[in-house]
């Protein structure tokens, strides 16, 4: 048997989930979940609402499914460069032709269709935004991630699962100015979290908004989108404004501490989750008390 052979090769139902399950970054499942969560906060006028079959049903698509669709097709199309990528070795699960892959990604790229019944019609432009930008990012011809400036840009993708709750449950298109903090803030991210990758990045030639404009102007990029997402919240309610400053005063502090940005990567899924939580809270406090 060949090493080629040998590295594809798949064993167990179990060996399979467990790697899928890695594949799909469990701490990053709340990026996608956790807008659902935001969203529907937001969107309900009663505490029924936010136990609807809608709500519940992208809560659970884009806790896990969603991130194997996008983290899979990530990794397909990027084998060659994680050779490079330290990541791999031990935060994250390294691609080597499991069969097993594309065959997932198409199932949960297809799985949303079981939702017909349960999602009004004003919550699928989301859903396609999501599934054509997450595909679009990675997958050749298009390929975004390797497009500076489009390659942030692109990442919108978060916020669609929130605008896709909200919609499903209000009935209406999300308040604009939500959907620009949210995607401000979501290219910020993005591109904070290509900094550790920048020299993997060069090395192999592959060009990103990280690897133009560099460490430290990249921190001004992500600060600058973060300040303007913060102002975007701030127009619907200045409270939610004050909570998305800091991010930028996160940047603010990681630049004059030095703080390895490979260390301070790591902080985030936390913090997101925290902040995450006090917007939700925001949203149910809205729901009770009026």
């Amino acid at each position: 048997m060949t090493a080629g052979s040998t590295a594809a090769r798949e064993d167990t139902l179990g060996d399979r989930l467990s790697y899928l399950l890695a594949l799909s970054r469990p701490r990053f499942w709340l990026y996608l979940a956790g807008p659902v969560v935001v969203g529907v906060a937001y969107a309900a006028d009663s505490v029924g609402d936010l136990f609807a079959p809608a709500a519940v049903a992208l809560f659970a698509y884009f806790l896990v499914p969603a991130n194997v669709f996008l983290y899979g097709i990530n990794d397909i199309y990027d084998r060659e460069i994680d050779v490079a990528n330290p990541k791999k070795e031990s935060k994250e699960a390294r691609y080597r032709g499991q069969r097993v892959v594309p065959v997932a990604v198409t199932c949960c790229a297809v799985f949303p269709l079981l939702f017909v019944p349960f999602v009004p019609v004003s919550a699928w432009p989301w859903i396609a935004a999501f599934l054509v930008l997450g595909a679009a990012y990675s997958a050749p011809p298009v390929r975004f991630k390797t497009t500076p400036v489009l390659d942030s840009v692109s990442n919108g993708l978060y916020i669609a699962p929130g605008a896709a709750a909200y919609a499903a449950v209000a009935g209406s298109q999300p308040p604009l100015f939500a959907v620009l903090g949210g995607w401000l803030w979501a290219m910020g991210m993005h591109t904070f979290s290509a900094i550790p990758d920048i020299e993997p990045d060069r090395e192999t030639g592959i060009r990103t908004t990280a690897t133009v404009l560099g460490e430290r102007r990249t921190y001004g990029y992500c600060g600058a989108c973060w300040l303007a997402s913060a102002v975007a919240f701030g127009a619907l309610d200045p409270r939610l404004g004050a909570l998305m400053l800091v991010y930028p005063a996160l940047v603010t502090v990681i630049v004059a501490s030095s703080v390895a940005v490979e260390r301070a990567y790591w902080w985030f899924p936390a913090i997101n989750t925290v902040v995450g939580a006090a917007l939700t809270m925001g949203g149910l406090w809205r729901l009770v008390h009026g």
